[in-house]
C-alpha cells in the first residue's frame, strides 16, 4: 500500500466515524472533520482534482467554525436533534450560489486540467451549500448530500479512487439514513 492508498484508507475511516457523529448530531463530528477534510484534500490534490481538494480545505476551515457554532447554541450531545427551519431567502440565496458558484468555477478548472470540470464544480458548490446548512442545523441539507455524494461517488469511481469512491457510497447510504432519522427525532429550535 502507498501513501496516497493509506491516506485514502485513513479518510474513508474517519469519514464513516464523521458520518455516524453526524447523524446523531454530536459536536465530535467537527474533531474529525477536520482530520477527514485534511486526509481527502491531499488526496484530490494529487489526482488534479482542485475544486474538490480546495472543498475539503473548506471543510476543515468549517469544522471549526461549525464546532464553535454548535457549542453556541447549546449542548448537542444529549435530548432530542435541534433543527432549524430553512427560510426561502436562504433557498433562494442558496440556488443563486449554486448555480453562479458552478459555472464560474467550471472555467477555471478546465483551464488548470481538472479532469472533470464541470462535476467537479458541481459537487463543490453543492457540497460547500450543504455544510453551511450543517452548520445551521437546516434537516434539508441531508437532501443536498444525496445528491452532492452521489455525484462524487461516480466522480471518484471514474478517476480510479476507489477507497474514496466506497466513502462516497456510504456518505451517500447515511445521507439518506440522516434525513429519516432528524425528521423523525428532531425538533425545530427557536
Amino acid at each position: 500500500m502507498d501513501l496516497l492508498q493509506a491516506i485514502e484508507v485513513f479518510a474513508f475511516v474517519t469519514g464513516i466515524a464523521y458520518v455516524i457523529l453526524e447523524v446523531f448530531q454530536k459536536n465530535a463530528m467537527w474533531v474529525v472533520g477536520i482530520l477527514t477534510g485534511a486526509a481527502c484534500a491531499y488526496s484530490f490534490a494529487v489526482q488534479h482534482l482542485y475544486a474538490s481538494m480546495a472543498l475539503n480545505v473548506y471543510y476543515v476551515l468549517v469544522s471549526f467554525w461549525g464546532l464553535v457554532q454548535w457549542r453556541r447554541d447549546g449542548a448537542r450531545t444529549e435530548g432530542p436533534i435541534h433543527l432549524a427551519p430553512l427560510s426561502r431567502k436562504v433557498l433562494y440565496i442558496s440556488l443563486l450560489i449554486l448555480v453562479a458558484g458552478t459555472a464560474l468555477l467550471a472555467g477555471p478548472l478546465r483551464v488548470l486540467g481538472d479532469q472533470m470540470s464541470w462535476m467537479d464544480a458541481l459537487v463543490t458548490v453543492l457540497s460547500a451549500i450543504g455544510t453551511w446548512w450543517l452548520a445551521k442545523s437546516y434537516p434539508q441539507q441531508w437532501l443536498l448530500w444525496i445528491v452532492a455524494d452521489t455525484l462524487s461517488t461516480v466522480l471518484c469511481l471514474r478517476v480510479g479512487m476507489y477507497w474514496m469512491t466506497a466513502l462516497y457510497v456510504a456518505y451517500t447510504a447515511s445521507a439518506v439514513y440522516g434525513y429519516s432519522h432528524w425528521k423523525r427525532f428532531g425538533r425545530y429550535i427557536a
